[in-house]
């Protein structure tokens, strides 16, 4: 994982502490609690990235 690059997302803010980073991986996307960047990962494929996403965007 040390390899990705993180980006925090677009919708975390500093004020609430549920700040969630993404980052490309050669085995999909890694997604990572941006307080705790050595802490455990979630990886999904790009497919399971996407379904995810729009599930969460429907909420």
């Amino acid at each position: 994982m040390d390899d990705a690059t993180w980006r925090k997302a677009r919708r975390s803010n500093d004020q609430g502490g549920d700040c969630v980073e993404v980052g490309a991986l050669l085995a999909g996307v890694g997604v990572r609690d941006s307080k705790d960047p050595n802490g455990p990962h979630l990886v999904l494929d790009a497919t399971a990235f996407r379904v995810l996403l729009a599930d969460l965007k429907r909420r």
